[in-house]
């Protein structure tokens, strides 16, 4: 018998990031995947920028300090696409 849970949880389990691809694991099991072209600010960091993540919103978002760009569990589940231009670098 399938059971459905009433609520899933969509806190930030882990996040996988290269060149390419975002993965973001969530507490509930699922992966969510999408391009990094999507997110110009993520694109144009550097690979230890990339990596330098850290949780936010209780755990229901993902800030990039280094970059200065914020995603949630529910824009990435809706598919939303980043805005603005990539940060510039002095």
């Amino acid at each position: 018998m399938l059971t459905l849970c009433k609520e899933n949880d969509l806190r930030v389990m882990n996040v996988k990031i290269d060149d390419d691809l975002l993965s973001v694991d969530l507490m509930d099991g699922r992966t969510i995947s999408v391009p990094v072209a999507w997110y110009p600010r993520l694109a144009s960091g550097t690979s230890e920028q990339r990596n330098h993540w850290e949780l936010s919103s209780a755990g229901h978002g993902i800030h990039w300090p280094d970059l200065d760009e914020d995603l949630s569990t529910e824009g990435l589940l809706r598919g939303a696409k980043g805005v603005g231009d990539p940060p510039h670098h002095n």
